[in-house]
């Protein structure tokens, strides 16, 4: 029988569906925001009140996920690593900007460390200008028209950006296997993250159900 790769828990649950919940929020604002602003769309779906609706509660729900996991250990952990950089960091960059082939990173590399920066950020701007839109009492209509143009054309941005997180995804079949099941290939994590992965365990033993931290083996467990 063919022996699967070794295995790395790259991600626990907590962290997965933290991404989920957030990734299909986001959609969401996104999906709606383009039937409210594209006239196409928008001649569509009708139903423009509904689609106000959901777009506002989807947009306050948007950090819902990430609060929510701040209580599993796993998330804080890659909330304190994506807020930093370190000499990894910069020398990724580098590697980058010259073509370099190897491109030293941790468990995230210093493009994946920008992006949850730019999306952090993004998220807050978008939540208080949403709410100066929506809460038309809370400020003049001066900062209300001034919150309409930084929201839609941050809007635009994130969609962009976010185009190119999915097309940089698409591109990565082992990376999109970490997210959906948490395990990925000790081969690509060496090559990826050299600063990240740790030596396989000395033990051989399938992934088991509960999240551990530790490098495993594939294949059936030994008979007793």
């Amino acid at each position: 029988m063919h022996r699967p790769p070794d295995l790395l828990l790259r991600f626990t649950r907590a962290e997965r569906w933290v991404h989920r919940a957030t990734a299909v929020l986001a959609l969401a604002c996104l999906a709606t925001a383009a039937c409210l602003y594209l006239a196409p769309l928008a001649e569509l779906v009708g139903r423009r009140r509904l689609v106000v609706t959901a777009h506002v509660w989807c947009g306050l729900a948007l950090p819902v996920p990430l609060l929510l996991g701040l209580g599993f250990r796993a998330v804080r952990a890659d909330v304190s690593r994506l807020s930093r950089f370190g000499p990894a960091d910069r020398a990724w960059l580098w590697a980058v900007r010259a073509r370099a082939f190897r491109r030293p990173a941790g468990k995230f590399n210093a493009g994946q460390k920008l992006y949850a920066q730019w999306t952090l950020g993004t998220m807050l701007v978008l939540l208080g200008t949403g709410l100066l839109m929506w809460l038309t009492h809370l400020a003049p209509t001066s900062w209300r028209t001034g919150a309409t143009f930084v929201h839609d054309w941050l809007a635009a941005a994130v969609a962009v950006v976010s185009a190119g997180h999915i097309r940089m995804a698409l591109r990565d079949p082992e990376a999109r296997r970490g997210m959906r099941t948490g395990w990925v290939d000790r081969r690509w994590a060496e090559r990826e993250h050299p600063h990240w992965a740790p030596a396989p365990a000395a033990d051989p033993a399938p992934a088991p159900a509960a999240d551990r931290g530790h490098t495993v083996r594939g294949g059936p467990p030994p008979r007793p």
